[in-house]
């Protein structure tokens, strides 16, 4: 299934057509004022989702909080993205989202998001600053982290099936990719 198209509206797009887009079970998410549907995630996607958010919320310090989609991140003005996870600070987010750079970003890969994940949105949360990335892949599976320096993104980790690797940031945790589709 790579290499699978995912509809987009745009470009040209405002967060006020992003919020006029129907509730329907997919994902609307406005990047760089083209608004892209993501159909709902797999088994595997969600699987993976769910025991790392379980993972991160356990391991987390006082005063963060972690969230999962749907929950909007306004990056830039023409830029609403819709994380798989993210670790914020618990005083940060409103009701409705968060506007700003979280701490850690965490996408799973689809078939429909392999492409937009790996670059489009990397280089979207590199130059808003994000300082940690995660990108993961059920099909292998992998773990690839990068950590903004210098306000470039460096590759941390890049681990697959029984690989363990433990984070620093945005705080301790170790973690298996592979264990995540237990």
């Amino acid at each position: 299934m790579r290499g699978m198209t995912t509809p987009t509206l745009g470009p040209g797009h405002t967060r006020a057509d992003l919020d006029r887009m129907p509730d329907d079970g997919n994902r609307y998410e406005l990047l760089e004022g083209e608004i892209v549907m993501s159909p709902a995630p797999s088994f595997d996607h969600q699987r993976m989702s769910g025991a790392l958010h379980v993972a991160l919320h356990l391991a987390r310090p006082e005063g963060l909080v972690v969230l999962a989609a749907p929950f909007d991140v306004q990056l830039e003005e023409l830029s609403v993205v819709e994380p798989d996870l993210l670790v914020v600070e618990r005083d940060r987010p409103e009701q409705r989202g968060l506007t700003g750079a979280p701490l850690l970003v965490v996408e799973i890969l689809s078939p429909s998001s392999r492409g937009r994940d790996q670059v489009r949105k990397k280089r979207l949360y590199e130059r808003a600053g994000v300082p940690s990335y995660w990108v993961l892949d059920p099909e292998v599976p992998s773990l690839t982290a990068w950590e903004l320096r210098e306000g470039r993104y460096e590759v941390a980790a890049l681990v697959a099936g029984e690989e363990e690797w433990t984070a620093t940031a945005p705080y301790d945790i170790t973690l298996v990719a592979a264990r995540l589709l237990d």
